[in-house]
C-alpha cells in the first residue's frame, strides 16, 4: 500500500472571512471541441479586516494560459501554481485580475464543473465545482455579480444559456455565435450555471401578484418536449404558493429549468437557471409513475424555493449547509402536502396530508436514524469535515427539515412567518449562519413573549444522534387527573460522547374509551384548550398534569411526528389496535399499525418462525386489527395502502438489540406479508375487480391513491401464487404506474411469466432511458433465491445497452439499488454481495468519486450484523481502503466505517 497523505480536516471554529472580496465577475467561454478556454476578469478589493500577504484562489485541473492584474502581465515570481490553486503574492488593495485557462469538459467524468453530456455542455458547481472552471475563491461567502459571454458553434450548439437576463446576442464568423447574460443579483460561485447545446423548450408567461410578467422555460432534448407539461405546472404552482404563503416573489425576468441525463444529484438551484436530473423533469403517463409525478412536483418546488432560501440569502460556509437545505426541504414538504390536499374535502385533505407526512418520516427512519447511529454521524451543522461532498446527507436535509418543522410547531404559523420576514429583511443579499436564522425566529417569538428564547433549542444544530423519549402515564381517579411523565436521553454517537437535554415539542392527545379525543386542560389553566397540545420537554424528565379527565385515557403521543425522536411508550397490542381504529391523528393511526407489525416480526425472529405456536394469538390479533382497514371507504385508498404496508427491512433492523441477520428479517417479513395476503386473498380479488383499464390516466390524489391500493393487492395475489391478474394488468395498462407495478410483482415473486414480461417491457421501452432505469431496478431488487441469485443477473446486465457505468442514474438503478435495497442478494451468506460492493466502489471511484462515496455508505451499519458478516464486510472495507489513489470522498467513508466498533457478541 502506498503512503497515503492524511487529508486536511476543515473545522467550523476556524472560519475566517475571505482576504479579498470579489465584486464583479466577467466570464468569457470559448466552447471549443478539444478544450474550452475560459477568460475570467475579477474586480476585487481587499478585506481590510484581514491581515494577508497573499491571495489564494482555488483551481483544479486548469491549464493557465494568461494572467494579469490591472492589465499588467504577471511575472512567474509574482504568483505560484499548485495542484489545488493559485497564490498571488502582494496583490494591490483593489483592481482587476484577469486569467485565461484551458479546461477539458469532454474528459470530465466526475460531472463537477463544466462537462459534456450527449454533446451538450452543462455545469455543476455546488459544492466545489467552480474551481474546475477557473481560478476563484471558491467559497459561498464570496458573492459577486456576474456577466457571462458564451461563444460556440451555432450549428452544434445553437442554445447558449447562463444565469439571469439575456442582454445581448450576435452572430460571429465561421458559423459561430455568442450570447451575453447578466445576473442582477450577487451570488456565490456555486450558483453559477452554463448550458450550451441542441435543446428545445416549452415556455409560457406567468403573471406575478405584482402584475409583472415572468417568462418560464423548460429546456430539454427534442424527443422529450412532450414530457414537460407536469414540470411546468409544478413550477407555476410553486411560484404561486411561495408568493401567497411567504410573500416571496420571483425576482427575475425569466426562470429556466434544463434537463440533463448525466447528473450527480437530483437538481441544482443555480440562480434563474436550474439544472435538473432529467428523471425529475420528464413525465407523461406512459413513461412516468405516480411516484415520478410526485417527485417532480417536489423537486421543482424545492429548487424554485431555493431562489430565496439559499440564493438571495445563502450560507456563510458549507458548515451552514442546513441553513438552506433543511429550511427548503421543510418548505417543499409543506408545499407538497398542500398540493396533495388541493381540492379535497376537509376529511380527505387531512388524510392526504397524513400520507405525505408518513412518507417523509419513512425516509427519515430508514435512512437518517441509521446515519445518526452510524460512523458518519454528525449534527445538522457539523463542526468538521474532510470532504464536503460527503455532507450532503439525510441528516443535513431531512433532519434539518425536522428541526425547522419543530420551530414552526413551537412558534405557530403566524410567528414563524414573522420570523421569516425578519430573516429576509435583515439578510437579503448576504451569506449568513444558522444562528442568524434562529435569531430571527427568536425575535418574532419575543414580540409576544419578551422573556422567551430559543437558547436550548439551538442544541439541535450542534448535537448529533436521535433522542429517545420515554413516556409513562398514571391516572388519578380521585382527582380526575392524568399524569404524563416524559423523559429524554440521547445515546453516544460516533462523533460525540457528551449529550445535553434538548428542547423537544411533543404533540399529545388523550383518547377516551369510546375512541373520542378528550379536551385537554393542563394544571393551572382555567379551561381546556383543544384536543392536541404541544408539550415542551426541556429537562431530562418532566411530568405534565391534565385535569378534568373523567376516565383512564389512552395517550396518543408524538402526533404528526412532532419531533425526530424514538418514542418508548410501553403500548400493548390491544392499545395499538385501539389507536389504529380510533386515533384522530392520521400519522399515529399509521404508527400504531407499524408497531403491531414490528412487534410480531421481532418476536418471530426470536422464535425463528412466524408459525411458532407462541405467536398465533398475536398473529390473529393483528389480522383482527387490520381487517377493518382494507375496505374502510372513509379512509383514502393511499392511506389504506400505507396502513397495510409492512415496515422495510432497514427499519426493522434498527429495532433489534441483537446482531442483525438481514436474511432472517427478509424471510420473516415476507412470511408475514404472504400470510396477510392469503388471509385477504378474496378481498384483494374483489378490490381488483373494480379496476377500469379504459379510463384516461390522471395524476390526482384520488386516482394515484387507488392505484397504490390496487397494486398492493396485486402484489398480495402474486405472493399467493396467483399471477393472472398481474399479467393481465401488465398487458392492458396504459400508464407506467400500473405497468411497472405489475412487472415488479411478477419479477419479485419469481413468477413463471416474469422473464417474458421483462422481454416485452425491454422491447417496448428500449429507446427510453429513464424507463429502462426502472427495468434495471426491478431486476436488481429481485429477492435472491439459491438457484436464481440476483447478482448473476446484475453482472449480465453490465453489457446491456441500457447500462453505463459513467451515468449516475444507471449506477443508482442497477448497482446502488442492489446494495441498498436488496437484502437477500447483497447479504448473501457467501459474501459475494460484499465482494461486488468493493469491486464497484473501486471502479466508480476512478470515474466519479461522489457516486462511489454514496455507494460506499451501504456499509455504514456493518457493525450491527452477525459476526460472520462482520468478518466478510471488514475484508471488503479493507480491500477498498488499500486501493491506491483512493479519493478523499471514499476514503473518509471507509475510514470512518472501519473505525467503528462491532456490537457485543
Amino acid at each position: 500500500m502506498e503512503n497515503v497523505q492524511t487529508p486536511a480536516v476543515f473545522k467550523r471554529i476556524d472560519y475566517r472571512p475571505p482576504s479579498y472580496w470579489v465584486e464583479h465577475v466577467e466570464l468569457i467561454f470559448e466552447l471549443l471541441p478539444d478544450g474550452t478556454e475560459v477568460t475570467a476578469i475579477l474586480k476585487f478589493r481587499k478585506n481590510q479586516s484581514e491581515q494577508v500577504c497573499a491571495w489564494l484562489l482555488n483551481g483544479e485541473e486548469l491549464e493557465l494560459l494568461e494572467i494579469s492584474v490591472n492589465n499588467k502581465e504577471l511575472h512567474a515570481s509574482e504568483y505560484k501554481l499548485t495542484k489545488n490553486g493559485l497564490s498571488l503574492f502582494s496583490p494591490p488593495d483593489q483592481g482587476e485580475l484577469k486569467t485565461r485557462v484551458r479546461i477539458h469538459p469532454e474528459k470530465n467524468t466526475r460531472l463537477e464543473g463544466l462537462y459534456l453530456s450527449k454533446g451538450n455542455y452543462f455545469t455543476q458547481c455546488e459544492a466545489e465545482g467552480f474551481r474546475r472552471i477557473t481560478f476563484f475563491p471558491d467559497r459561498p461567502d464570496v458573492m459577486a455579480r456576474y456577466t457571462v459571454t458564451l461563444r460556440a458553434n451555432q450549428i452544434t450548439h445553437p442554445i447558449l444559456l447562463s444565469n439571469g437576463n439575456l442582454i445581448a446576442q450576435r452572430d460571429l464568423a465561421n458559423n459561430w455565435h455568442e450570447a451575453t447574460w447578466e445576473d442582477p443579483f450577487p451570488k456565490p460561485c456555486y450558483l453559477f450555471a452554463l448550458v450550451a447545446g441542441q435543446l428545445v423548450c416549452q415556455e409560457c408567461t406567468h403573471e406575478l401578484n405584482s402584475g409583472k410578467q415572468a417568462l418560464l422555460q423548460i429546456w430539454v432534448e427534442q424527443p422529450n418536449l412532450d414530457k414537460t407539461a407536469h414540470a411546468m405546472q409544478s413550477l407555476i404552482k410553486s411560484i404561486i404558493w411561495d408568493e401567497n404563503t411567504f410573500g416571496l416573489s420571483l425576482d427575475l425576468d425569466r426562470f429556466m429549468i434544463v434537463a440533463v441525463d448525466d447528473f450527480n444529484m437530483g437538481a441544482m438551484e443555480n440562480k434563474g437557471l436550474n439544472i435538473f436530473n432529467s428523471k425529475f423533469v420528464l413525465a407523461n403517463p406512459s413513461t412516468a409513475t405516480d411516484i415520478d409525478y410526485d417527485n417532480i412536483q417536489s423537486v421543482v418546488a424545492h429548487e424554485y424555493f431555493h431562489n430565496w432560501t439559499g440564493n438571495r440569502v445563502t450560507c456563510r460556509s458549507w458548515f451552514e449547509l442546513s441553513l438552506k437545505e433543511g429550511l427548503t426541504v421543510f418548505r417543499d414538504q409543506v408545499f407538497s402536502a398542500e398540493m396533495m390536499a388541493e381540492g379535497l374535502s376537509n376529511l380527505a385533505a387531512e388524510s392526504a396530508r397524513a400520507v405525505k407526512r408518513i412518507e417523509d418520516v419513512k425516509v427519515l427512519r430508514a435512512l437518517q436514524f441509521p446515519e445518526d447511529a452510524g460512523p458518519m454521524s454528525h449534527p445538522i451543522r457539523p463542526d468538521s469535515y474532510l470532504e464536503i461532498n460527503n455532507f450532503y446527507t439525510v441528516t443535513v436535509y431531512e433532519k434539518g427539515a425536522e428541526v425547522i418543522r419543530m420551530l414552526h410547531t413551537l412558534l405557530g404559523p403566524s410567528k414563524f412567518r414573522q420570523g421569516m420576514d425578519i430573516y429576509f429583511q435583515r439578510h437579503d443579499g448576504q451569506a449568513v449562519t444558522c444562528d442568524d436564522f434562529i435569531n430571527a425566529m427568536e425575535n418574532a417569538l419575543q414580540k409576544e413573549k419578551p422573556e422567551a428564547n430559543l437558547m436550548q433549542f439551538r442544541r439541535w444544530y450542534s448535537q448529533s444522534g436521535t433522542p429517545i423519549v420515554a413516556a409513562h402515564g398514571m391516572y388519578d381517579e380521585t382527582k380526575a387527573q392524568f399524569h404524563l411523565t416524559l423523559s429524554q436521553h440521547c445515546p453516544t454517537t460516533a462523533d460525540q460522547t457528551e449529550k445535553a437535554p434538548l428542547h423537544i415539542p411533543i404533540a399529545v392527545g388523550l383518547i377516551d374509551s369510546a375512541g373520542k379525543d378528550i379536551p385537554l386542560q393542563l394544571a393551572g389553566e382555567a379551561q381546556a384548550q383543544g384536543c392536541t397540545r404541544i408539550l415542551s420537554l426541556q429537562e431530562s424528565a418532566q411530568t405534565f398534569v391534565f385535569e378534568n379527565v373523567h376516565e383512564a385515557p389512552l395517550p396518543s403521543l408524538l402526533r404528526n411526528f412532532s419531533a425526530p425522536v424514538i418514542l418508548q411508550a410501553n403500548l400493548s397490542d390491544k392499545d395499538d389496535a385501539f389507536l389504529l381504529a380510533h386515533d384522530s391523528d392520521g400519522f399515529n393511526r399509521w404508527e400504531a399499525s407499524q408497531r403491531l407489525y414490528t412487534r410480531l416480526i421481532v418476536a418471530a425472529l426470536q422464535y425463528g418462525d412466524l408459525q411458532a405456536a407462541e405467536l398465533q394469538i398475536s398473529l390473529q390479533n393483528l389480522i383482527q386489527a387490520i381487517t377493518p382497514v382494507i375496505e374502510a371507504e372513509h379512509l383514502s385508498p393511499a392511506y389504506r395502502a400505507l396502513l397495510l404496508t409492512l415496515p422495510s427491512e432497514a427499519t426493522l433492523a434498527e429495532q433489534l438489540n441483537t446482531p442483525v441477520d438481514p436474511l432472517g428479517i427478509a424471510r420473516i417479513r415476507q412470511a408475514l406479508k404472504t400470510y396477510i395476503a392469503h388471509t385477504f386473498q378474496n378481498t384483494a380479488i374483489r378490490l381488483l375487480s373494480n379496476r377500469v383499464f379504459d379510463t384516461r390516466y390522471q395524476f390526482t390524489q384520488a386516482d394515484s391513491g387507488l392505484r397504490s391500493l390496487h397494486n398492493l393487492m396485486l402484489s398480495w395475489l402474486c405472493d399467493c401464487g396467483q399471477f393472472n391478474q398481474a399479467v393481465e394488468q401488465f398487458q392492458r395498462a396504459d400508464n407506467m404506474t400500473d405497468q411497472a407495478a405489475s412487472l415488479t410483482a411478477l419479477v419479485h415473486s419469481h413468477a413463471p411469466e416474469a422473464e417474458d414480461c421483462l422481454k416485452q417491457f425491454e422491447q417496448r421501452w428500449e429507446q427510453h432511458s429513464l424507463v429502462m432505469d426502472k427495468w434495471l431496478t426491478i431486476q436488481s431488487t429481485q429477492p435472491s433465491k439459491a438457484l436464481a441469485p440476483t447478482l448473476h443477473k446484475i453482472r449480465s446486465l453490465f453489457s446491456h445497452t441500457a447500462f453505463s457505468i459513467r451515468n449516475p442514474n444507471k449506477v443508482r438503478a442497477l448497482i446502488t439499488a442492489f446494495c441498498m435495497n436488496n437484502p437477500t442478494g447483497f447479504h448473501a451468506l457467501d459474501g459475494s454481495g460484499y465482494e461486488f460492493w468493493s469491486e464497484k466502489v473501486i471502479e466508480l471511484d476512478s470515474i466519479n468519486p461522489q457516486i462511489a462515496a454514496r455507494l460506499a455508505r451501504a456499509m455504514d451499519r456493518w457493525t450491527r450484523f452477525t459476526p460472520r458478516r462482520q468478518s466478510q464486510i471488514t475484508a471488503a472495507l479493507q480491500l477498498v481502503r488499500a486501493h491506491t489513489s483512493l479519493s478523499s470522498d471514499v476514503r473518509e467513508v471507509v475510514e470512518k466505517a472501519l473505525a467503528t466498533h462491532p456490537i457485543q457478541k
